[in-house]
């Protein structure tokens, strides 16, 4: 018995440590709620340069990411101009997959949006019923602990006013601070599943796009990126339906219009709470 009440005795610090960490956290977000302000969004035209991408009979993923990218950078400066649009590449040019995490923890972005198209496995054969619709991405759980890593070297709490204070002096190295990495991490994962099924919503309502749903992939530019993040796949490239879309000007712009829709939409929630 006293050896239990000795073990006891020591766990006591470790748990207290623990709670006050939990409640100080709580209150920190409490008090910092209606500081929040939804800046910045970076819109990364996915492949580029030497990586083409996925292709159809006549296209290459590449040219439609961009070609969509610089619609949504277009609309977004011209419906909300109290938002810093940033992309990753506004050219032909190749860029690490790395470098457009980089890019976005850089500038403490709120919002990172990766521009893609899907591709099936039969290519460009001529088939009846070929896969088609969009599809939205956000980080796989199992890759968490390299979103950690991300939070850990670009966590929002460092660019916070008195963090130290606020934080009950928050040190990386001790190991109780992992919670609050991890609440962070969970807010995020929240954040991109529902910006995701936003933007799945506009595409469903407004496009008539058929949809695949919000997905949990293990995508190595989401897992870097310490902030919300989505990849959109547009449609099948492969797909000569789908293809044609994505090439024209009216299904390009109306791509870009239900990203910037569910942008909006997705600012309005996340500042409501």
């Amino acid at each position: 018995m006293i050896k239990q009440a000795k073990k006891l005795k020591g766990l006591l610090p470790i748990t207290f440590g623990l709670f006050f960490i939990l409640i100080s956290f709580s209150h920190c977000i409490a008090q910092t709620k209606p500081s929040f302000r939804f800046k910045t969004v970076v819109i990364d035209a996915g492949h580029g340069g030497k990586d083409p991408g996925a292709h159809g009979s006549y296209s290459l993923e590449k040219n439609v990411a961009l070609a969509i990218a610089k619609k949504v950078d277009h609309l977004l400066k011209e419906d909300m101009p109290d938002v810093k649009v940033v992309m990753t590449r506004s050219t032909d040019k190749f860029v690490q997959l790395n470098k457009r995490a980089d890019i976005a923890n850089s500038i403490d972005a709120n919002l990172f949006v990766s521009i893609h198209c899907n591709s099936s496995p039969e290519g460009t054969a001529k088939i009846a019923h070929k896969e088609k619709g969009v599809m939205l991405l956000v980080y796989g759980y199992h890759r968490k602990e390299e979103q950690l890593e991300a939070l850990r070297e670009n966590s929002s709490i460092y660019i916070e006013k008195d963090y130290k204070k606020n934080y009950a002096g928050y040190d990386e190295k001790d190991p109780t601070s992992m919670i609050v990495l991890n609440t962070f991490m969970q807010k995020y994962r929240k954040q991109s599943i529902l910006f995701g099924e936003i933007l799945d919503k506009q595409f469903i309502d407004n496009n008539g796009r058929k949809s695949r749903g919000v997905k949990e992939q293990g995508v190595l530019v989401l897992a870097h990126s310490a902030m919300p993040a989505v990849l959109v796949e547009t449609g099948y490239i492969n797909n000569p339906g789908e293809e044609k879309y994505l090439n024209s000007e009216s299904g390009q712009s109306e791509i870009a219009a239900s990203i910037v829709r569910a942008i909006k939409i997705y600012r309005k929630e996340i500042n409501s709470h």
